[in-house]
């Protein structure tokens, strides 16, 4: 009886190893999950202020276990900062109520070429590490008889990279965002970013960066798909 006890437990021992090495694999690998950010049925049941609260007593919790003195001048209102940093601002677009209001107006001069927004500034969040992915975005789109307004693509593109992301969920969130405004599958997003949680980190790859794509309707065709790259100036074969 003892050794089968000690077998079972050595192979539930074995078993949760093995599950926890494929999750930090996954991480490492920066592999995604799913297309829409994982979130709870209750993810919005607490107010922000109740988040805040929360995340401040979890952080002043991390300080202490790693030995900071919180009653350092400098170091007093960190958790707070950070709780309030998380919940406003680089996890802000976790909540739906700030998506972004996308205004669409008609096309009444007739462009019917593609319109390219390039080099919007992206701030977003590896979600396997917490650490910061640095960089741009270059979005465009067709009309067909639907134009939005440019700074509504710039916070759209915001709004998708406050929260944790993994780089290629975050093409495919911005393309269908703009597609369901505009009415329209011709949309297109490449991202090229640098993750600190390869630069600053792990491999501490300072240089490389990461390119991805995505493109919908009339840009899966080879001569739209160039002439948009052409016009941010990008040589690649996606």
């Amino acid at each position: 009886m003892y050794i089968f006890v000690a077998c079972m437990t050595r192979n539930r021992m074995k078993n949760k190893s093995t599950i926890e090495e494929q999750f930090e694999a996954m991480g490492n690998d920066h592999v995604s999950s799913a297309e829409d950010t994982p979130l709870r049925k209750d993810a919005f049941v607490l107010s922000d202020t109740e988040k805040i609260a929360r995340i401040r007593e979890n952080i002043r919790e991390v300080m202490l276990t790693l030995g900071l003195d919180l009653d350092d001048d400098s170091l007093k209102g960190t958790p707070n900062r950070v709780a309030k940093m998380f919940v406003e601002e680089i996890f802000g677009g976790l909540h739906p109520d700030r998506r972004p209001k996308a205004s669409t107006f008609d096309n009444k001069y007739k462009y019917g070429e593609m319109l390219v927004e390039k080099n919007i500034t992206l701030y977003s969040t590896c979600e396997h590490h917490l650490l910061p992915i640095v960089g741009k975005a270059h979005v465009a789109y067709i009309s067909n008889g639907t134009v939005v307004g440019l700074s509504k693509m710039n916070r759209i593109v915001d709004y998708y990279a406050k929260r944790p992301q993994v780089q290629e969920r975050l093409n495919i969130q911005i393309v269908r965002e703009l597609q369901k405004v505009l009415g329209t599958k011709d949309v297109a997003c490449v991202i090229d970013a640098k993750h600190l949680c390869v630069n600053s980190r792990g491999i501490r790859d300072v240089e490389s960066s990461t390119i991805t794509a995505e493109y919908g309707g009339k840009f899966k065709e080879e001569s739209v798909r160039q002439e948009f790259l052409e016009y941010i100036n990008m040589e690649t074969n996606f």
